[in-house]
């Protein structure tokens, strides 16, 4: 059988806020709503639970440092609960309940056993925060590193979050003897409710720290550095574990979500991965053909050869040349969608040499125009 002190992590001579703030930070770590399905956690929160069941009881202390566990489990064993320690479910809850001050996942249990899921000193994770930030499109298709910098509470430099001016300014509470609970009977009835005094928390602060007035937490401006990954568009969003507001009572800190913009580019248009690019090109170079040199999305040159005849809005597609996939980084494609320019403030020359072109322009040179109007003769006769 381990060693309770060692399984909580103390000294033999530890003193009790040692070993209530020892148990705090080992059950939240392997509490079941934390870890869940996973049996070798649920063995060691139950592992835990036991070790500061004996330990924060004064009387079971002794008799556990004089004779050993056994002597204690003897008359845990009659009780109905196993090998645990405790004499019921209620007193495990009530254990667990008793350094936290309550706890969120377990209301239905603090009700029912008469605690104080509310109660304003039980552990809390603090709150999430969010902002926007916006990035180019550049920065969006590469990713980017930015600093931002944001306002929250996080925990107090000159009292480590304990509220006190020091540790020998905190006290147990002299109603629950730091217990946190207080147990009333009613003839047949028994009930267990949260102390009044101390709020669950079983101790109290006789000195509150100067610079966080007994809070434990502190608003302070801080600067936090965010990495974009490549591929981000507008509306997604960014999780930066830890970032959101400190904890309370040793709770663990929110997080910071960051929702993204990203600025629209001068010719670029973006649909998923694939990028769409006009490309202007004269009613010459439509008709004879050209070569055109164009700029992909990630900085680089793509050659364009634009074929002979080819008609206004034809797009050509160039494999990998797009943005590439935020989850896969598997790039997209880049779409080259040609207009063809109407020449305009033609000059007397220009113009006597596309009247001569038109004289000399067959049906065949236009097929398109062709089978349109014969559509249109059609219509009209019919």
């Amino acid at each position: 059988m381990a060693d309770y002190y060692n399984i909580l992590g103390v000294p033999k001579n530890a003193s009790q806020d040692e070993i209530k703030k020892s148990y705090r930070k080992n059950a939240l770590k392997y509490h079941p709503d934390k870890n869940p399905g996973d049996a070798s956690a649920a063995a060691k929160f139950k592992e835990i639970s036991e070790a500061y069941e004996v330990l924060s009881d004064d009387k079971k202390r002794q008799i556990y440092d004089q004779y050993g566990a056994e002597a204690l489990r003897q008359d845990a064993m009659g009780g109905g609960f196993g090998n645990s320690g405790f004499s019921s479910m209620e007193e495990a809850l009530r254990t667990f309940m008793n350094a936290f001050g309550g706890s969120g996942g377990d209301t239905i249990f603090e009700t029912f056993f008469g605690m104080d899921a509310e109660s304003p000193e039980m552990a809390r994770q603090g709150s999430s925060k969010k902002m926007n930030l916006s990035i180019s499109f550049e920065e969006g298709v590469k990713g980017v590193e930015k600093e931002i910098s944001i306002s929250n509470f996080v925990t107090c430099a000159q009292c480590n979050g304990l509220g006190a001016a020091s540790s020998s300014a905190i006290k147990k509470c002299a109603r629950c003897h730091g217990k946190g609970q207080i147990h009333q009977s009613r003839g047949f009835f028994s009930m267990t409710t949260t102390c009044p005094q101390c709020h669950g928390k079983g101790s109290l602060i006789a000195e509150a720290c100067q610079e966080c007035r007994g809070e434990g937490r502190v608003k302070k401006r801080q600067k936090v550095d965010i990495r974009v990954p490549p591929g981000v568009d507008s509306g997604m969003r960014l999780r930066m574990g830890g970032h959101g507001d400190a904890g309370i009572n040793g709770g663990p800190s929110g997080d910071l979500y960051v929702y993204l913009t990203v600025t629209p580019h001068e010719f670029f248009q973006r649909d998923g991965d694939d990028v769409l690019i006009e490309i202007p090109i004269s009613y010459a170079e439509a008709a004879l053909g050209c070569k055109k040199e164009i700029p992909t999305p990630l900085g680089t040159s793509c050659p364009v050869g634009i074929p002979e005849g080819t008609q206004t809005h034809k797009v050509l597609r160039f494999k990998n040349q797009g943005i590439p996939n935020v989850h896969t980084q598997e790039k997209g494609d880049l779409l080259a969608r040609v207009i063809v320019e109407t020449p305009v403030g033609l000059n007397a020359k220009q113009k006597e040499l596309l009247e001569t072109f038109a004289k000399l322009e067959g049906e065949h040179n236009s097929p398109r125009k062709r089978g349109f109007w014969d559509k249109i003769k059609s219509f009209f006769s019919s």
